[in-house]
């Protein structure tokens, strides 16, 4: 989709709040209107924050997933609805956000994303949304944002808790500086075996969502450098203050990893919600 030049009154009406603010105005707003995000994972991070995303006027939304809905997803991943269940995630969310905001183009991607397809899908978009539930999953993106060079924001959460970082590949600490690799399977438990809250999820999909907004018009200071640990439970926040990593196996002087590996993709995942690595010793600490 081609922002037009000219924003419609239709355009200024809808997206007169945030056209009012310090650092967006319609400028920043046609900005947003030819920018394209791809959220891999339509659950209970991608969905809050491929909602607001779409609110906002971005003008293409990638969706990513290819599971089906469960009646035990709806305690947390917003955009699907109880008619929904057993339906394609991809299918229930993109009809909702189309019904949102008719600007927004939605692409659907009824697929996992793997080595063999990370590339060309990614080439198309401007910003990256890790929303998916396996440590796999989030290294694979991690590996793939680096090669094609797409900024992207992770986050994890689990119980309690979550955790966020953006990466700006090349410039800034990335996910492996931080984590390095996957822990071993069962090392962290899944959502399924230790539960979370789905306000944690939607508060961490809604940062995510905030912190590509902010990517894209090129406005504040995103989580860059700095891993954003929350624990709602006792309502407490804190930046961790990351470097990268010189002996980072991605990005470093002397990487180990240089292309996608099919090997590290196909791994078990070690926990469904994938924030537990912050529990385990953090490389790359500042």
């Amino acid at each position: 989709m081609t922002a037009p030049l000219v924003l419609s009154n239709e355009m200024i009406e809808r997206y007169s709040r945030q056209i009012l603010l310090p650092g967006i105005g319609g400028a920043g707003q046609k900005k947003l209107l030819r920018s394209r995000v791809l959220v891999v994972g339509v659950g209970g991070l991608g969905a809050p924050a491929a909602l607001y995303l779409a609110a906002a006027g971005v003008g293409t939304l990638g969706l990513m997933d290819a599971d089906e809905v469960d009646l035990s997803n709806l305690q947390r991943q917003v955009l699907h609805f109880t008619p929904d269940v057993g339906r394609p995630k991809v299918e229930s969310a993109a009809e909702k956000l189309r019904e949102l905001n008719p600007d927004v183009q939605v692409v659907t991607y009824p697929d996992r994303l793997r080595p063999d397809n990370a590339a060309g899908i990614l080439e198309g978009y401007d910003f990256v949304l890790d929303g998916t539930d396996s440590f796999a999953s989030k290294f694979l993106i991690a590996d793939a944002c680096h090669f094609g060079g797409k900024p992207y924001c992770h986050a994890g959460i689990l119980r309690f808790e979550g955790q966020a970082l953006t990466v700006f590949p090349g410039e800034t600490a990335c996910y492996r500086c931080v984590f390095h690799e996957p822990p071993p399977v069962g090392a962290v438990p899944t959502c399924s075996e230790a539960g979370v809250l789905g306000a944690v999820a939607g508060l961490l999909g809604v940062i995510q969502a905030a912190e590509a907004l902010k990517a894209l018009i090129g406005a504040g200071d995103l989580l860059t450098n700095r891993l954003l640990v929350c624990d709602v439970l006792r309502m407490g926040f804190r930046t961790v203050r990351v470097r990268r990593n010189p002996r980072c196996p991605l990005c470093g002087p002397e990487p180990t990893i240089t292309h996608l590996d099919t090997a590290e993709a196909g791994r078990p995942n070690g926990a469904a919600c994938a924030v537990g690595a912050a529990k385990r010793d953090v490389h790359g600490l500042a």
